[in-house]
């Protein structure tokens, strides 16, 4: 059986090798980028399951960036293909900045299908990833 495979986004190596170890401790493959660009590339190469998106990367809005990319009405964007790939956005953006975000009620500027707030709590993020993924 092939494991599902999970990009996840983010430029907070510590962070990403925690969630990594989550990961891959409960049967899922695991790959990494450190900018939305690396990730938008690799969303390309290796077509995957699931992404966990930081919002804010380089710029505190990067990680909207690269949603409203993948999530883009156009036909003729590069990321069609890609755009029904559920996205899990990882922001301490609330706490920094005092803003809530909510799917339900922010999908125009961030198309994502669900938040985890940082400091992350991992059998949320667990949580939310089982939730995400098609059952296999």
């Amino acid at each position: 059986m092939n494991q599902p495979k999970i990009l996840v986004i983010d430029d907070d190596m510590d962070l990403v090798e925690s969630i990594r170890i989550t990961l891959e401790a409960n049967n899922y493959e695991v790959y990494n980028a450190r900018n939305g660009e690396e990730g938008l590339k690799l969303v390309k190469e290796i077509n995957p399951d699931l992404i966990i998106l930081d919002v804010m990367m380089g710029t505190i809005t990067e990680g909207f960036q690269v949603s409203q990319k993948l999530r883009s009405p156009d036909p003729q964007s590069e990321y069609r293909a890609y755009s029904r790939i559920p996205i899990l956005m990882l922001t301490g953006i609330s706490q920094k900045m005092h803003m809530k975000f909510s799917p339900e009620t922010d999908r125009d500027y961030m198309p994502v299908d669900e938040f985890v707030e940082k400091p992350i709590r991992f059998e949320a993020l667990l949580e939310k990833v089982k939730k995400l993924l098609p059952k296999g």
